[in-house]
């Protein structure tokens, strides 16, 4: 049964566990609303998919974003146009009447929500809070913060995150939550830190703040932090943060040490007032404490939601063998004896669904029985989309011997972002030169949910060609994987942990530079996947099916909530309630 959205949320108030708020910018609540951007975004809504499937007590907290991110429109050389993509939080969401003010600029601006109810498969609700600045009290620039993801200079940013972390922390209280855990997914919501150091004060002066006041803080609060390079990090000039935050709080954000090289860093503040944090992956969590030594930070790898991104084919096969999956995603372990038969025809159906899309899209029409590799991640440089076709006379050399080989890519590049822009066009140009009888590149259009999961499902293979150590995770590899489809890539992010050679996919040998890499990937094509896909088949369906039993089963935002809940969340309640014996998780 559906939640009705007419009526006031009521959260039920857990005896033992306390409520969790989770603040995220962008947060992938469904393909109708362009709440998100990319990577970030899904993780978000996957996570609190997960959250409401196993009776986790969390709201959150985003922005309602009625601009979107962007519509990509790639002309036939391969420039990227943008379109806004605007909708109606009143199509979807309900207004709640609380509202709330922040101080942006010495100007007061009025901050209402928008509730979207997630029903998990047990019927627990996870609401999401969309905070929006579209009200008549608010100057026409006032009324547009809450409208572009990511756009504007850094001044809108850090307007968008005194919204989100200031005017977020003070609408849970203003809608009755009683919220025990603050969790800052990435550091643009780290200003919700500052709300609740002034609300342990009282409200008075922050000059009156002391080790115990902030202690009290941390106490409530958790961090994750996704990126892997300082430059990564929003910092905004002392300049900006006096004028548009105000000086005593910045004189206050600098005595606390949440500054370097005379900028306010986000990551520092969040980091500063915060009892727990982790990266996204073992391998991140290093780098993250290699560059930030004087804290802890802690690990926990990310997953995807295994319902969400699995294909139906897939989907329908578990349901005959392994119904308990759906309860239970451990269960997907014993996808090691589904019959090699039942992968291979249910990937076929896959393929077949996305070769549609694409001849629906393109009016290219693909061939079913060809090798097809994908790659649609977001067009960054250090993703380095065009490493596959470094060498045009060797991948054409592979294609002759498999017989055919196609190349679907996708991704949209920020639209401040030129060398991204630049990336795109360089792979439609290599695509337009290369492409012939034997080997067939799509550049697909406008990248998003939908055209993602379709790829990730119907593809043979999943590429990702990053820089080390720059991916801080990945998650599109653990949606291929989802669906038997095996992984090519950089021991980078999650696949430092899900490779297993020959049994998951295959890594990419580490290398001095591009060249030694891309001559890695040409070698495993040629020597390790083309002869496997042509001549093994029943050994290539052994590949898929160990594929989703040993990732599948692990790289799932139902473990990862698990092991936020465990170390991030609750670890002293559930210390004491484990000397009881008492079930953790409801639902």
């Amino acid at each position: 049964m559906q939640p009705d959205p007419a009526k006031p949320f009521s959260y039920e108030k857990f005896p033992t566990f306390g409520l969790v708020a989770y603040f995220s910018m962008e947060i992938a609540i469904q393909p109708a609303m362009p709440t998100y951007s990319g990577g970030l975004g899904v993780l978000a809504g996957d996570t609190l998919r997960s959250a409401a499937d196993m009776g986790i007590p969390l709201v959150a907290f985003s922005l309602a974003h009625r601009k979107g991110y962007f519509q990509q429109h790639l002309d036939g050389v391969g420039a990227q146009t943008e379109e806004v993509q605007p909708w109606n939080p009143a199509d979807f969401c309900t207004e709640e009447a609380a509202r709330v003010t922040v101080s942006i600029e010495d100007r007061v601006v009025v901050v209402r929500a928008w509730r979207y109810d997630l029903q998990g498969r047990s019927g627990h609700v996870v609401p999401i809070y969309l905070l929006d600045t579209d009200l008549e009290e608010n100057s026409g620039w006032d009324r547009g913060l809450t409208d572009h993801l990511y756009g504007g200079d850094t001044n809108y940013r850090l307007q968008q995150e005194i919204v989100l972390g200031m005017a977020g922390a003070r609408m849970a209280s203003a809608l009755g939550l009683d919220v025990n855990v603050y969790h800052m997914n990435e550091g643009h919501a780290a200003l919700l830190t500052l709300t609740l150091l002034e609300r342990q004060v009282g409200g008075g002066p922050l000059g009156s703040v002391d080790d115990v006041d902030v202690e009290r803080v941390r106490t409530k609060c958790v961090f994750t932090t996704h990126t892997p390079v300082p430059a990564g990090h929003d910092r905004f000039s002392n300049e900006q943060s006096i004028r548009i935050l105000g000086a005593e709080r910045t004189a206050r954000l600098e005595k606390l040490g949440c500054f370097h090289e005379g900028l306010l860093n986000m990551t520092l503040l969040a980091l500063r007032f915060s009892r727990y944090a982790n990266g996204v992956a073992m391998l991140h969590g290093k780098v993250s404490r290699e560059m930030f030594p004087q804290f802890a930070i802690d690990s926990i790898t990310n997953g995807v939601h295994a319902p969400t991104w699995m294909g139906e084919p897939i989907q329908q096969m578990l349901d005959t063998h392994l119904p308990a999956w759906r309860r239970d995603h451990l269960y997907l372990r014993n996808a090691i004896e589904i019959p090699e038969q039942d992968i291979l025809r249910a990937h076929a159906r896959a393929k077949e669904t996305l070769l549609s899309e694409v001849a629906s899209r393109t009016g290219l029409v693909l061939n079913p029985n060809v090798l097809t590799l994908g790659f649609a991640r977001r067009a960054a440089t250090y993703k380095r989309a065009s490493l596959l076709l470094t060498q045009p006379e060797r991948l054409l050399e592979i294609a002759n011997k498999a017989g055919g080989l196609q190349i679907l890519y996708a991704g949209k590049a920020h639209p401040q972002d030129t060398p991204g822009k630049a990336l795109i066009h360089q792979v439609i140009e290599a695509a337009g030169k290369l492409s012939n009888d034997m080997l067939r590149i799509v550049y697909l259009e406008n990248y998003a949910w939908d055209l993602g999961a379709l790829l990730t499902a119907g593809v043979d293979v999943w590429i990702n060609t990053p820089r080390r150590p720059y991916e801080a995770s990945g998650t599109s590899g653990m949606k291929a994987a989802m669906n038997a489809v095996p992984s090519l890539s950089i021991l980078d992010g999650w696949w430092v942990e899900g490779c297993i050679e020959g049994v998951t996919g295959w890594a990419i040998e580490d290398g001095p530079d591009d060249a030694a890499e891309a001559e890695s990937l040409y070698l495993k094509l040629e020597n390790s996947v083309v002869p496997l896909y042509l001549d093994a088949r029943e050994k290539w369906a052994q590949l898929m099916r160990t594929t989703l039993a040993f990732n599948g089963s692990y790289f799932n935002t139902n473990r990862m909530v698990k092991q936020y809940t465990r170390n991030a969340y609750y670890p002293v309640k559930l210390l004491e309630r484990a000397q009881v014996e008492e079930p953790i998780y409801a639902g």
